[in-house]
């Protein structure tokens, strides 16, 4: 039979990697140094290959240590799936969930769907990571983070998504703005205006760039927001227009006097939110009815009415 690593081999593989020294690495497995290093060295001439670079006071991933960690994540992730669906009999959602969440919808959305969430799975834990979603789809797709919500991915190579709700997308500009007088505007008359966006990995600077290409308006490309509020400041004090969803409009716009929101005509100002999870993972299940809850509560929050 072909050599195959142990998982604890992989373990200590992969916290080395994240810790990059061999002693802090020891420490978060609750192993001697030595146990560590030998068994690193071990796989390693088992394998063939050098795993990490070792220099004076720490280690570093070779190229080829970095694949073989990123591999080692996915399959550590489906031993602890293994453990889940064995304990998914309870009712619990297999117990514990590692959610990532994009900024720009989960922080506004999660206060109406966790109490639920509690009271049906109350012996549920729930780790929640924010990240842009770029990143979380990567996170997911390398066994870091278990489940998804956002922004959906623009293709579902390697993902399954379960939409739960169509979000719409408000243009915001400064109340002393000569748009402000309108309560719709056809695209071509953001021809010339500057707009402000989220950084790079946010979904919703794509549909700021996708408005800036149809309209003839400008990226304002030596600013970049790290944060909804922080663009939301900008915009107040003139510095732009830009995008804004629909939740976090209803969260925080009810404090804010110095901007106006518009639709646009001839744009579709939506975006479509929901969780999304590795085609790989054998959780599907646990996901399906997070997902389905996510929904009812979509349902609930959302309405047709124009958000004054």
């Amino acid at each position: 039979m072909p050599f195959r690593p142990s998982h604890r081999q992989l373990e200590y593989l992969v916290t080395l990697g994240e810790t990059g020294h061999f002693g802090e690495a020891a420490k978060r497995c609750n192993v001697s140094q030595p146990t560590l290093s030998v068994q690193v060295a071990l796989l390693e001439k088992q394998l063939g290959v050098t795993l990490m670079d070792r220099m004076p006071g720490h280690v570093v991933p070779t190229p080829i240590g970095a694949e073989i960690i990123k591999a080692a994540k996915v399959i550590l992730n489906g031993l602890d799936e293994v453990r889940a669906l064995a304990t998914g009999s309870k009712g619990n959602l297999g117990g514990a969930i590692r959610l990532g969440v994009a900024p720009s919808f989960g922080p506004y959305f999660l206060p109406y769907l966790l109490p639920p969430l509690h009271r049906q799975y109350p012996e549920l834990k729930l780790y929640i990571r924010e990240d842009r979603p770029r990143q979380l789809e990567k996170a997911v797709l390398q066994g870091e983070t278990d489940c998804g919500l956002g922004p959906l991915p623009a293709v579902d190579d390697g993902f399954v998504s379960q939409q739960i709700c169509r979000e719409r997308i408000f243009l915001g500009v400064p109340k002393a703005h000569r748009l402000a007088a309108f309560e719709s505007i056809p695209t071509e008359d953001l021809k010339g205006e500057r707009l402000l966006t989220l950084g790079a990995g946010h979904r919703l600077m794509d549909e700021v760039r996708r408005l800036a290409d149809v309209s003839g308006a400008t990226l304002a490309e030596e600013y970049e927001g790290s944060s909804l509020d922080a663009i939301r400041q900008m915009v107040s004090i003139e510095m732009g227009l830009s995008l804004f969803p629909e939740l976090y409009v209803r969260s925080e716009f009810g404090k804010e006097d110095g901007i106006k929101l518009l639709t646009i005509d001839g744009w579709e100002g939506v975006r479509d939110i929901g969780f999304f999870w590795r085609q790989s993972s054998a959780r599907g299940n646990h996901f399906q009815a997070l997902a389905g809850l996510g929904r009812a509560v979509a349902d609930r929050i959302f309405s047709p009415d124009q958000i004054k």
